[in-house]
């Protein structure tokens, strides 16, 4: 046995074994020195000098360092992929998943706190003075919100300074351009010459005025507010110097005006603000009685007074208490060290906003106080569906009928993936199709259990240059750990693009979860990695049918099915329009422009185009006409929703009963097909014409060409990239966006292609991801972000870092197994047959009819 032979035997790949073997051959090669200078000792030649045998010792040791990191990286890789194979990762989401929601389903009901509970009392400071309640989305309200939620209400304000510094808070939501006058020990009324009507009433102490006027409420003799906040404590303190029987009087106080607030509560919302604590240090004299150890006695207090209307849901004084929290944070700001300083103030009236109007306006991002809306009839219909196969494939197991459907899927160790199975055809077994439909029906419950029940936790975004840039760093590293030798070396061959989809994908992930958009030159970048998705549809299915000729509808109807199958199933199962899920609406859009363009007479493929030159000009003038046909369009808004505002086109296309999203993304990428399609066109001509060089290690030019067409692209990609960091205004931005973005995708890919060493290999890591990157993109949505991608699922709630590990987890686990149940179904729902196909797409057709007229009937969700 040779020493070649070693890393076979030991179990590595033969690919690991063959670059192990050349690292040894380059081992042997420092030591035939030494052992020539022994040698050519007997034959007289001079030895060779101390320094220069250290430095082959040296050399030596460097070869076989490479070769134990060869060894070290080959058995890593092989260890990794075989103990974490796709389909072990996905039993083990399974039971996470299962943990997950036996977990908090358990908290909810042994609990018994909802999101207003958590709204109320808790939460934390992200940066910036942005709030963040304890497993819930705040919305931040603005004035014509404001106005539309409190119109028609009463809200009173009753208390001290402190309550006083509330109220202005909250009338400055309503009114931004309020001042704070006035005595500040008198009653306060807001008016704007709106309906609006709020009032504060100075009751500085809880003590017989106060309980007057609650009775006056309670009777009758006074219209009774809708919305009642109060709060006192610091002037009891103050004025008894923080004496006991102060303190007991407060209780005493507030244990007979219970009932009354209880009463009142039970047509009004209550608050009862809890005290902020103080900043000992800054207060004055006369107010030095008033310390924390005080406040929280008198907090204390007034809970145990008043916590026993939480045993009657109809008759709840409510806790005000997030404010307390974050003044806790922020209170050494203070002026005085008594009153709240501007931020924990804000927090105070954005929750009381919160509580008040979230069940009113329903605001997506706003899931604290958010009531769940009841199924609807498709939901429920969808369900049943689901249910309804579920119970055959059941019935089919019990009666034996499906026990042959397959065996046990061989992994394949090396990329961690499962060899697809064959479905069974039309005259086989239903199990397969049934059990597919049932693990999409599985699927489903956990997307609705995510993001439209209210079992699990969700958190609004809020960036930071670190949670974007460190994940980052984190996923090129992997990708480059798994970096492998391409099986063809053509430009923008297959294992290319998904490694380019893979990583764009990623980048777009994390842009997402850390609410990058806020950040202008990430926002901007972006934006190219979308343009660039378009450019390799065009790339793509240009170059399939200036090939191949396949204009069929068997094709035409698998890449529809794989693009919208999800994305159709969802709008059923989370009652969201087609439009809604934007990025598909978009692919499937500019897939039918290529085909129709491309199909209609008179067909010009390369074998015609390399008969006769002149097709090569038709070509062109069908491209120049597409062209011009997206300038009519872009350049025309009115033609632009005359055209897709017809049902039962507008039905797909308008979201919330507008047409104006589909017009901004359609508009900002609009040529980026355009350049994919002209690329692809320019590329095959100079492959046919054998100008590239294409051989594994090759540049693809001469290398002076090559060395120019590097430079130029370079100095294009970092030009852009000072551009987009360069810009203040996303709308300026995006008008030059649609112009531009071919810039950065052509150098990109000029750079990745020249060198023949760059292009002769691809990271496997990246390729995995971008091979279910349309799954990514759409899943995000529900199970991975939250509230419709406005905010964050929390499924560990306390710990943010290991829960964006475990929900990424079975997110990718999820996307992987949906793409695998699309691509079994299609072989189901597309048959090649054409009678078939075409009855497939009469019954398909009369089933989205349906679907449209019960949207249409039902309104906007």
């Amino acid at each position: 046995m040779t020493e070649h032979d070693l890393p076979a035997r030991a179990g590595l790949p033969a690919r690991a074994a063959a670059a192990l073997g050349a690292a040894s051959q380059s081992g042997e090669q420092p030591m035939r020195p030494a052992a020539a200078a022994a040698d050519g000792g007997r034959d007289g030649a001079p030895a060779p000098s101390p320094l220069h045998s250290a430095a082959v010792r040296l050399s030596a040791c460097c070869h076989g360092g490479a070769k134990m990191a060869v060894l070290a990286y080959s058995l890593g890789k092989r260890e990794i992929n075989h103990y974490f194979s796709v389909r072990n990762a996905k039993l083990l989401s399974f039971a996470a998943v299962v943990l997950l929601v036996a977990f908090h389903s358990l908290s909810r009901y042994y609990g018994g706190e909802d999101s207003c509970d958590w709204l109320q009392s808790s939460g934390r400071f992200l940066g910036d003075n942005v709030w963040q309640p304890y497993g819930c989305m705040m919305h931040k309200y603005r004035s014509s919100e404001a106005k539309t939620c409190l119109g028609k209400k009463k809200v009173a304000f009753v208390g001290d300074s402190r309550i006083r510094q509330l109220f202005y808070s909250l009338v400055k939501i309503i009114d931004p351009e309020v001042k704070e006058e006035g005595n500040k020990h008198q009653n306060i009324v807001f008016d704007d010459g709106s309906s609006v009507n709020v009032e504060f009433l100075w009751y500085p102490e809880v003590n017989n005025s106060l309980k007057e006027l609650l009775m006056s409420w309670t009777e009758g003799s006074l219209a009774k507010p809708d919305v009642i906040v109060l709060g006192a404590a610091t002037w009891s303190i103050k004025l008894n110097g923080g004496s006991m029987e102060a303190l007991n009087q407060y209780r005493s106080n507030l244990s007979a005006m219970a009932n009354l607030l209880q009463k009142l509560a039970q047509g009004s919302e209550v608050y009862w603000v809890l005290q902020e604590p103080v900043y000992e240090e800054k207060l004055s004299d006369n107010r030095k009685m008033i310390t924390n150890e005080q406040i929280v006695l008198y907090n204390e207090a007034a809970v145990s007074s008043l916590d026993g209307s939480k045993k009657n849901s109809l008759g709840r004084v409510k806790f005000l208490g997030a404010a307390r929290q974050a003044a806790t944070e922020t209170i050494s700001e203070s002026e005085d060290g008594l009153h709240v300083p501007q931020s924990a103030r804000n927090v105070g009236a954005m929750v009381l906003m919160n509580s008040v109007c979230n069940k009113v306006l329903k605001p997506i991002d706003g899931s604290c106080c958010y009531p769940l809306p009841l199924p609807n009839l498709l939901q429920l219909l969808t369900g049943c569906c689901f249910l309804g196969a579920a119970v055959c494939f059941l019935v089919l197991r019990l009666l034996g009928h499906n026990r042959h459907h397959k065996s046990k899927l061989p992994a394949d160790v090396e990329s961690g993936e499962e060899r697809k199975p064959a479905l069974a055809g039309p005259g086989g077994s239903l199990g397969a199709p049934l059990l597919a439909v049932c693990k999409m029906g599985l699927i489903m419950a956990y997307f609705y259990l995510c993001d439209r029940a209210d079992l699990f936790m969700k958190e609004q975004k809020f960036y930071t240059h670190s949670a974007f840039f460190i994940p980052l760093i984190y996923i090129f590293v992997l990708g480059i750990f798994y970096s492998e030798n391409c099986k063809e070396t053509k430009v923008l061959n297959r294992e290319q693009t998904d490694e380019w989809k893979g990583w764009m994908q990623l980048v777009i992930l994390i842009y997402h979860i850390s609410g990058a958009s806020a950040f202008i030159p990430v926002y901007m970048h972006v934006r190219v990695l979308v343009a660039a998705y378009l450019f390799q549809t065009g790339y793509g299915h240009f170059s399939f049918f200036w090939l191949k000729g396949d204009f069929g509808l068997y094709r035409v109807c698998q890449v529809l099915f794989r693009l919208n199958f999800l994305v159709v199933i969802l709008c059923l199962v989370m009652d969201r329009p087609y439009q809604f899920y934007y990025f598909v609406p978009l692919v499937t859009f500019w897939f039918a422009v290529i085909y129709g363009t491309l199909a209609m007479w008179p067909q010009i493929l390369q074998k015609k185009a390399s008969g006769s030159g002149i097709w090569h000009l038709g070509i062109l003038v069908k491209l120049l006409c597409l062209l011009l046909g997206i300038c009519c369009f872009a350049y025309s808004r009115g033609l632009f929703e005359s055209v897709f505002s017809v049902w039962p086109v507008s039905t797909l296309f308008e979201l919330q009963g507008s047409i104006h999203e589909w017009w901004f993304r359609w508009s900002l990428d609009r040529f980026a097909i355009i350049y994919g399609m002209v690329f692809a066109f320019v590329y095959l001509v100079l492959q046919k014409c054998q100008v590239l060089s294409e051989g594994k290690g090759e540049a693809l030019f001469s290398n002076k060409i090559s060395n120019c067409l590097l430079f130029v692209s370079v100095v294009a990609f970092l030009t852009y990239s000072i551009w987009a960091s360069s810009c203040k205004n996303k709308s300026e931005c995006n008008e030059l966006h649609p112009y531009i973005s071919a810039v950065q995708i052509l150098a990109f890919v000029l750079i990745r292609n020249i060198p023949g060493y760059i292009r002769s290999l691809y990271s496997s890591f990246f390729a995995w991801f971008g091979r279910i990157s349309l799954e990514l993109f759409i899943c995000q949505y529900h199970i991975w972000l939250a509230a419709d991608t406005k905010g964050i699922l929390v499924l560990i709630p306390g710990s943010p870092m290991l829960n964006v590990i475990i929900s990424t987890f079975i997110f990718v686990c999820v996307a992987h197994e949906i793409s695998q149940v699309t691509n079994e179904l299609a072989q189901l729902a597309i048959p090649k047959e054409s009678g078939a196909l075409l009855r497939r797409l009469l019954a398909f057709a009369a089933f989205l009819l349906a679907v449209l007229l019960l949207s249409t009937k039902r309104g906007p969700p």
